[in-house]
């Protein structure tokens, strides 16, 4: 598979072995072109990693092969890459790895990493997240089109309680809207906000989009997925490369690009000129942090005016306090009609 090469990448070299191993093989490309694709965006995966405990999602022999989520810090990592401690719903903790070099990511890269996942917080303070991250999931019926609609009533939303957004392909069919925010609030208060959030595009899109976390209450619209903003859920980064046959990529997007690009636009090898032309055209997010209190004071309103509450969590989290049944409906116990 060729002997190893040794890349330069922000003024470290990086090793790279195998460099000829397939990892895409509809279109032939290799760890090489992964770990070149990287070090061409290296700024911008950079700015969405820098300073994040970030699982990886590896595939040692490429998209054909086994993968795992590695959320340890891998054996053998360079003391030059820090680390942050995390602790999962589960009680277990584990100390994740956390990028602050453009060659952290080339270096993962090598060991068959090709999405990296971070945590909506940084490592001096992993318990407050400082990214609202809005996850528009396209359910079957729906697409890309019936996203980026979806994006656009959001981006409303936001606007008018005082925050702003910065879209991005998913890589797949769906779109991402991150919200930089104050680290202030508790992953259940962030979580309590994205609710609200899905609740008041449900009100204003009810035959496009839903919040209902059962499926079978889905239907043909755009899910809001606020369950991505749990503690341990993440989603893929800007830029991460995505296991599908033509090797996508998640694209950070203008406003304006939103319903106009689509997700197959961008891959490994149309990002880096899009990169080298626009650069990160998310690069000022982190010069933005804003209040969640207007959406928390819409939380409490859904409460207090409409008795919403909670959500179900995902199944293998422990039961939280005020969570509402997480019994499918269609499974629920009906109630015994009383006797005549």
């Amino acid at each position: 598979m060729g002997d190893a090469v040794e890349l330069e990448v922000a003024g470290r070299t990086v090793r790279l072995s195998s460099p000829d191993k397939v990892f895409f093989p509809e279109r032939g490309f290799t760890k090489l072109d992964l770990a070149r694709y990287y070090a061409a965006v290296g700024p911008g995966i950079l700015r969405a990693l820098r300073n994040r405990p970030t699982t990886l999602q590896r595939y040692p022999d490429g998209i054909t092969g086994e993968w795992f989520y590695q959320k340890r810090a891998p054996k053998g990592m360079p003391d030059w890459i820090p680390t942050a401690h995390i602790t999962f719903p589960s009680g277990r903790s584990a100390d994740e790895m956390c990028p602050t070099e453009e060659a952290a990511v080339v270096w993962a890269a090598q060991y068959g990493t090709l999405v990296f996942h971070p945590w909506p917080v940084r490592r001096d303070d992993v318990d407050h997240p400082d990214e609202l991250r809005i996850d528009l999931d396209p359910q079957p019926g729906t697409d890309y089109d019936d996203a980026a609609r979806a994006a656009g009533e959001l981006r409303a939303v936001l606007d008018e309680h005082g925050l702003r957004g910065w879209p991005k392909t998913s890589g797949g069919r769906g779109l991402h809207v991150f919200v930089p925010i104050e680290p202030r609030w508790t992953f259940t208060q962030v979580r309590r906000a994205a609710i609200a959030v899905g609740r008041e595009m449900e009100r204003r899109m009810p035959e496009r989009v839903t919040i209902k976390w059962w499926k079978e209450e889905r239907g043909e619209r755009i899910f809001v997925d606020y369950n991505q903003t749990a503690r341990d859920r993440t989603i893929a980064s800007a830029y991460s490369v995505r296991p599908r046959p033509h090797a996508p990529v998640s694209a950070p997007l203008r406003w304006d690009e939103v319903g106009v690009a689509h997700p197959q636009d961008f891959d490994i090898t149309t990002m880096p000129a899009r990169f080298a032309e626009l650069g990160d055209v998310h690069a000022d997010m982190d010069d933005h942090a804003f209040s969640l209190e207007p959406l928390l004071e819409l939380a409490r309103r859904d409460e207090h005016d409409h008795g919403l509450g909670d959500l179900p969590y995902p199944p293998e989290y422990p039961k939280m306090p005020g969570e509402p049944s997480r019994v499918q409906p269609s499974r629920a116990r009906k109630p015994k009609p009383s006797a005549s």
